[in-house]
């Protein structure tokens, strides 16, 4: 039995990133060295190259048990969240703004 999910959220996240967000998220996470990380830089290839959402397929590309999958998504949905927050902050005062605040929180509290 073929397990197929199309309607993953992170597939879904993946393949609505435009080509700008795509390269930027590639460029971000690239900088970061260790396996864990290496291992869901080439899951975010995995989905961007996929025409669908392949459990099986996936484990079977990198070598990693089930319980590792939900993991490394976990972490590459994070990582996206942060590469496009780190990107729209350029061009939306707002998200630079809070970003300012959030800052200060940090050093402040």
């Amino acid at each position: 039995m073929k397990h197929t999910y199309p309607n993953d959220s992170l597939f879904q996240f993946v393949k609505t990133l435009s080509k700008a967000e795509k390269r930027n998220f590639r460029l971000f996470a690239t900088r970061q060295t260790s396996n864990e990380n290496s291992l869901f830089v080439a899951l975010f290839d995995i989905l961007d190259y996929s025409d669908s959402y392949d459990e099986k397929k996936i484990k079977e590309k990198l070598k990693i048990k089930k319980t590792q999958l939900s993991n490394i998504k976990n972490h590459l949905y994070n990582q996206l969240l942060i590469s496009c927050r780190l990107l729209q902050s350029k061009h939306s005062k707002q998200i630079g703004l809070r970003e300012q605040i959030d800052f200060a929180n940090i050093l402040y509290n």
